[in-house]
């Protein structure tokens, strides 16, 4: 059977007879012949592939002709300081999970013994302007398998809305029904979270601390399975890991549960298996009294109290567990500005507490190996800072290495861009296959937006970083929680929501400023770069669309079941 044949015009190259034809030269002629639509195809993908490789990489044309000048130097020497950097910092994700799994032997499951006699255990729960949550969480609390006479529950309420009323009503209901509990009112807010605690710490009875805070609702299991880690004297603190009681309302909530998921898994097992210093969580965790007292107890001069209180106590000797299989479930934020407020204030706080801290963990005579951890724990944010220069300066640098060659950029910028990039991926699959064996390739799904939604964080972030820097203090600003637990749920009221200001504009801006980057890419057969550079339009058009568009539809719904009352259920 003979293969289908078209008539196609194609320039051949024939011997020219003739005057004005030079001898031996070749003349360029058309000629008519047959060939088949898949002999054409061949031609076309492998002198089109073929031509393009041999074009960008295999070309030494103007090889020689391009000499970079004081200006090229002076834009291609902080776009490598710079990317070198974030490489560093994507390196030591990858050192993270090294540590996970070499130390799993180190994991600690079951405590080393067991209190004859349980301790007296003091429950804070400090909270601020949370009516829609705070039931939810007393009713958790009131939940809890452990004896009434040892338990010591303390609401610390710095509230200056509705929540006043909510949180005493509910108080004086399980008072009445036996439960020791009882209600502070500050008016003052000084020293916020971490002054609530203090001030809840002058009349507690209880000789280990336990803190939720008001969007946590912990498995009435809780105590019995953190308090006997105590049995052990040099113990100071036991943390255990959120889980996320809406993370399939939306895809935003997804996206943060993949985020947290990565910082409970990997991070705090990999540095609490290897012996290094890592960080109570604020809520969700157990405290030895004695050890939060010799460290010189809750201090309010950064934005993160629990990261500052937690070195300080394990510059004193305390050691710290983590314990993975303990869960305690916490809601999202559903809202991008409530997480990008949340995100900015823990970046911020983390700049305080190195500052504060660093000098002394480094002047210490801890093993060289906590001190580099602790350098990489609490200098991370300096990355966002980090990723506006690079923004500025990804342009005219594609620019410029666009002529001094395709090589140099495969073999010097390609490796730095994966091991800033590709290391974020990595870390969180890790994270999913271990929490969710049989489930965890759906997160494939989310890790482009993943990496896209915290180069888009990257504005607020820095803002932040910059003022810790700088040593512009702020006030806490909480993350507004709503009790918006399931896809049946809807928040009707904007009472929480911060104003948006300029921050979502400037981000929707860079976007653009990034799509035209892509276009130069494409236009320049620069396809290399393309996905990297979409990240990066992803990123910031993100956060800043959903910035501005959250909240736009709250009152369309489909769903029987709302709340419109200013809390879920009477008093």
């Amino acid at each position: 059977m003979s293969l289908p044949t078209s008539r196609h015009t194609l320039f051949r190259y024939n011997e020219g007879f003739g005057t004005a034809h030079p001898p031996g030269q070749k003349r360029l002629s058309l000629t008519t012949v047959p060939i088949s639509f898949d002999a054409l195809a061949v031609i076309a993908v492998t002198r089109g592939f073929g031509q393009y490789i041999k074009q960008h990489f295999f070309d030494k044309t103007f090889q020689g002709l391009y000499h970079a000048n004081a200006f090229d130097m002076a834009l291609l020497i902080p776009y490598f300081l710079v990317l070198i950097l974030l490489a560093s910092y994507g390196v030591h994700r990858y050192v993270l999970v090294y540590l996970y799994f070499k130390n799993q032997k180190n994991r600690t499951v079951d405590p080393p013994g067991h209190f004859s006699e349980l301790p007296r255990v003091t429950v804070q729960l400090p909270i601020f302007n949370e009516q829609f949550v705070v039931e939810r969480l007393l009713e958790a609390i009131c939940r809890l398998n452990y004896p009434l006479d040892k338990l010591d529950i303390q609401v610390l309420d710095d509230s200056t809305d509705e929540t006043v009323a909510v949180a005493r009503g509910l108080v004086e209901h399980y008072a009445g029904r036996g439960y020791p509990i009882t209600y502070h009112h500050r008016v003052n807010r000084e020293g916020f979270k971490a002054g609530a605690l203090a001030e809840g710490m002058k009349v507690a009875q209880g000789e280990f601390i336990t803190i939720f805070d008001a969007d946590f609702a912990p498995p009435e299991d809780f105590l019995l399975r953190t308090i006997h880690h105590f049995t052990d004297p040099k113990i100071g603190m036991v943390q255990t890991r959120w889980t996320h009681i809406n993370r399939h309302y939306s895809f935003l909530t997804e996206v943060e549960a993949i985020l947290l998921d990565g910082h409970f898994v990997l991070e705090h097992s990999g540095r609490a298996r290897s012996n290094v210093f890592f960080n109570f969580n604020g809520t969700a965790g157990v405290w030895r009294r004695r050890a939060i007292e010799e460290a010189g107890g809750w201090q309010h001069d950064t934005l993160t109290e629990d990261t500052d209180l937690s070195y300080r106590a394990q510059l004193k000797g305390w050691k710290f567990i983590y314990l993975q299989d303990v869960e305690c479930p916490a809601e999202l934020p559903i809202e991008m500005t409530a997480f990008k407020t949340q995100q900015a204030r823990w970046a911020k706080g983390l700049i305080q507490t190195g500052k504060k801290v660093l000098p002394r963990v480094l002047k210490s005579d801890q093993p060289f190996r906590v001190k580099l951890e602790a350098w990489y724990h609490l200098t991370a944010n300096l990355s966002y800072p980090l990723m506006i220069v690079l923004s500025v300066l990804l342009l005219p640098a594609m620019v410029i290495r666009f002529y001094q060659g395709w090589f140099q950029m495969l073999y010097i910028d390609l490796p730095l861009f994966l091991a800033s990039t590709f290391s974020i991926s990595s870390f969180y699959l890790v994270s999913q296959r271990e929490l969710f064996p049989k489930t965890w390739p759906r997160a494939l799904i989310y890790l482009p937006f993943l990496m896209a939604l915290g180069i888009g964080l990257s504005i607020t972030n820095t803002r932040a970083v910059l003022e810790a820097l700088l040593g512009k203090q702020t006030e806490f600003a909480r993350t507004p929680k709503y009790r918006v637990e399931s896809k049946i749920d809807r928040m009707r009221t904007k009472t929480y929501r911060r104003r948006l200001g300029w921050v979502p504009w400037l981000e929707l801006l860079i976007g653009g400023y990034f799509a035209l980057t892509v276009y130069y890419a494409v236009v320049n057969e620069n396809y290399i770069t393309v996905p990297f550079l979409i990240l990066f339009v992803l990123g910031y058009w993100y956060t800043g669309l959903m910035s501005l568009l959250q909240g736009r539809f709250a009152g369309l719904s489909f769903s029987a079941e709302t709340h419109t009352k200013p809390f879920p259920v009477g008093v």
